[in-house]
């Protein structure tokens, strides 16, 4: 296999694995999101923080592919 697609199997496997882990931890996050939204309606805005807050993993894997992709050529 070739060094170029090796890099490109990197960083798809920066991306990829970055996303399902965020997939994973919203899932989570969302079930006892709903649970303490029923219980406390005023914590809505707590609840919103704590759903994006794993968005930030994918940004990371974006970030880590980007600097696999352009540095390594």
């Amino acid at each position: 296999m070739s060094e170029l697609g090796l890099i490109a199997i990197g960083a798809g496997l920066a991306i990829g694995l970055a996303a399902l882990a965020t997939g994973y931890a919203q899932a989570k996050i969302g079930v006892a999101a709903v649970g303490a939204l029923l219980e406390k309606p005023e914590s809505f805005g707590t609840v919103l923080i704590l759903l994006v807050i794993p968005e930030t993993i994918v940004i990371f894997g974006f970030t880590i592919a980007i600097l696999i992709l352009f540095t390594l050529k």
